[in-house]
């Protein structure tokens, strides 16, 4: 047993009170020369969350001292919700008087308030652990001889004093990035320097690298990180080969979008007897490259994740790697991890599975679209090109819809929610916005993918090895029982809400209202109500999917957990077990490596949001005075937002709808006019004018149509 774990055991179990360091020394038997280490370590668990210390500077358990550590996630109007580190707990509400200088995605100790029966648990910061914004990207105020940076994330909702002397030659209205030198605390704001000037607003391109500049990435990969990947051989030497399994003869294929050009995975599919098949996928072996505490590695754990924004891709490894050794190229040989699944049709079930360590030949690259072309629109001329392959991906689609049958009356839960995709002209321009498709490719990939990355985690579950797990936990009771009010509107209801829910209900509900006006609220008001999926070394399951086993597996090239992931499941299938020394190793080092990956995943989710969102309102800017059809896809206080068929979200503002006054009933979503009665619902269809298009507020005003 560690040190670490030998503290955490004695605090859980055995310290009846909080303990001073002297006394921890004691119980523990730290002699005089060893106890400078032991403070860092009990700082290092402070740091964590792990521990809490007192004023006192007494230790103890945080749940003891009714404190929750986690993630602070602002909402632009000022209050947060704590995002617990542990997925089982449910969100804390933090109201603007208890954030106490916390910033958006500051890890935090927030102390439990108590609350009336019935209503969300609420809390305040106590402490900041960890600061997550050392730098802030916004517009500069100069006011006089001092400024403000206006942070472009709304998130961070506090602005930014710059003092006269670090203003950094920034004239106002000018895109800058400033550095935090002082936190905010007693309802002042944080102070800082400008670092550095972006450009003027409007710009090419500054508003692109705005976004990317408040990821707080590096621009560019380290000197040390580029060597070490120039040093890696693009050759395979013959006696990795021969230390694997051999598929290079095996038909596969890789299915991707049209300018993906890093492929994680490839997938092949053979008739083993009448109604068995035998699928195989088959994952880039990127942490044969990726050696663990190696530059590249100390990297990629920092990025977490590869960001995809409108105009670019900002990689997790250096092109090398994404583009070159680790895509699984057509008709080179790949190093590669390999799941192969045996399944029996009518009814469907999975036999059989091998995990093994592997060497691929990709034969064809193929976009979702001619896969499309080959399965369900029959194109000739397609299927004459890929001749070879028909037969497989007809096989491929057959598994594919037994495996999502299968899967959704398990209880997954799906929701259908449209995505845009932008076409930009060579300046960066907006040429359009379509509605993305999810069909048949797309799903036929998705399956494969949960199938394998299901396979993995329970295989190395039930070994008892420390691993991540992608888990998403259960609705709060509060909140399955507010949406059941909800939709009792408009004639459905689940049963048996106050015990624990069961995906299936909520999956039932959502096929109840497919194609019905209602769909889009429901579905929406749905998802609010659900937890986020993170990355734990705890395995709780996860809901959405109605899986009790589920990790990530299948994209190494762009996710550090999935390279992770591929790291401990090789050391199991090569030597068959894991020391115990590495098990010590993987349970200390686990957790920090799930919270941070969870953390990037969330900044990164963000930022794609934020790009592809400043392009729509750039797309909408010539079109002030257009009429457009639209759905009602928010409601609160000072307005409702309505969603335009090419997926541009605008705002109605309640100081607008001139007919009447109008108060929001947050039961029903709503706003209501006071003598009228007239409603306005989320999910009502209206027609609106583009009254105001600001790219500077990232803001689209609408107004009713005449």
């Amino acid at each position: 047993m560690s040190a670490r774990e030998k503290i955490m055991e004695y605090m859980s179990e055995k310290a009846s009170k909080p303990m001073s360091f002297d006394e921890l020394c004691e119980e523990m038997v730290i002699e005089y020369q060893g106890r400078k280490h032991f403070r860092e370590l009990l700082d290092q668990l402070v740091e964590e969350g792990k521990l809490y210390q007192n004023k006192k500077g007494n230790y103890g358990i945080p749940e003891r001292f009714n404190i929750i550590t986690g993630y602070i996630e602002r909402n632009p109007r000022g209050f947060a919700f704590l995002l617990p580190d542990d997925p089982e707990q449910e969100d804390v509400y933090i109201s603007l008087e208890n954030v106490n200088g916390a910033m958006h995605n500051d890890k935090v100790f927030v102390r439990l308030l108590t609350s009336s029966s019935g209503q969300r648990q609420a809390g305040e910061v106590v402490e900041v652990l960890e600061r997550a914004n050392k730098t802030v990207v916004g517009n500069l105020d100069h006011r006089g001889s001092f400024g403000f940076v206006i942070p472009d994330n709304k998130r961070i909702y506090s602005d930014v004093f710059v003092a006269p002397e670090k203003m950094g030659g920034a004239r106002n209205n000018q895109k800058v990035v400033v550095r935090i030198d002082y936190w905010p605390h007693d309802n002042r704001n944080p102070e800082g320097e400008i670092i550095e000037v972006l450009g003027d607003q409007g710009d090419p391109g500054v508003d692109i690298e705005a976004i990317i500049r408040q990821l707080d990435l590096p621009r560019k990969f380290s000197g040390k990180v580029l060597e070490e990947t120039a040093n890696i051989s693009e050759e395979i030497k013959k006696d990795e080969i021969q230390a694997r399994k051999d598929l290079t003869d095996l038909p596969l294929v890789t299915i991707d979008g049209a300018d993906a050009k890093d492929f994680d995975d490839a997938v092949s599919i053979e008739k083993l007897a009448e109604d068995k098949l035998r699928l195989g996928v088959h994952i880039a072996d990127v942490s044969h490259y990726v050696k663990e505490d190696s530059a590249l590695d100390t990297e990629a754990r920092s990025r977490g994740t590869s960001i995809y924004l409108v105009d670019r891709v900002i990689p997790m490894l250096p092109e090398k790697l994404s583009n070159g050794i680790c895509s699984l190229k057509p008709n080179v040989k790949r190093l590669t991890v390999s799941v192969f699944m045996d399944f029996n049709l009518n009814p469907l079930e999975m036999t059989d599975y091998e995990i093994c360590q592997s060497v691929i030949e990709s034969n064809y690259r193929l976009t979702y679209d001619e896969v499309r072309d080959i399965l369900t629109a029959e194109d000739q001329e397609v299927r004459d090109r890929y001749s070879n392959f028909v037969r497989e991906l007809e096989l491929m689609n057959k598994l594919r819809k037994e495996l999502r049958e299968q899967r959704f009356a398990e209880g997954s839960i799906n929701f259908d929610f449209p995505e845009v995709e932008v076409t930009l002209d060579e300046n960066g321009s907006p040429l359009s916005l379509d509605k993305r498709t999810h069909g048949i490719p797309e799903q036929l990939i998705e399956e494969f993918m949960i199938a394998a990355n299901r396979v993995v985690a329970e295989d190395i579950h039930w070994r008892d090895i420390p691993f991540i797990y992608r888990v998403h936990d259960s609705p709060d009771t509060d909140a399955m029982v507010s949406f059941n009010q909800f939709i009792h509107n408009f004639g459905y209801h689940i049963k048996g809400i106050k015990n624990e829910v069961h995906p299936l209900s909520l999956q039932k509900i959502l096929r109840e209202v497919k194609g019905k006006p209602e769909e889009r609220i429901i579905s929406t008001v749905l998802l609010k109500s659900m937890k986020k999926a993170v990355y734990s070394p705890s395995n709780i399951g996860h809901f959405g999917l109605g899986l009790d086993f589920y990790t990530h597996f299948t994209s190494p090239i762009r996710r550090y957990p999935d390279l992770m992931v591929h790291r401990i499941l090789k050391e199991v299938i090569t030597d068959g077990y894991i020391s115990k020394g590495r098990r010590e190793e993987l349970r200390n080092m686990l957790p920090g490596v799930s919270d941070h990956s969870s953390l990037q995943e969330r900044k990164a989710m963000e930022a794609e949001r934020d790009s592809v969102d400043l392009k729509k309102i750039e797309y909408m800017q010539d079109k002030i005075g257009e009429d457009f059809s639209g759905i009602i896809s928010g409601v609160n206080g000072f307005g409702f937002f309505v969603e335009l068929e090419n997926l541009v979200e605008g705002l109605v503002h309640v100081e607008n709808l001139t007919d009447d006054y109008y108060y929001f009933d947050e039961d029903h979503y709503a706003l209501i006019g006071e003598r009228t009665g007239n409603m306005y619902r989320l999910g009502d269809q209206v027609e609106v004018t583009v009254d105001r298009v600001s790219l500077q507020d990232r803001q689209l005003d609408f107004v009713l149509a005449d």
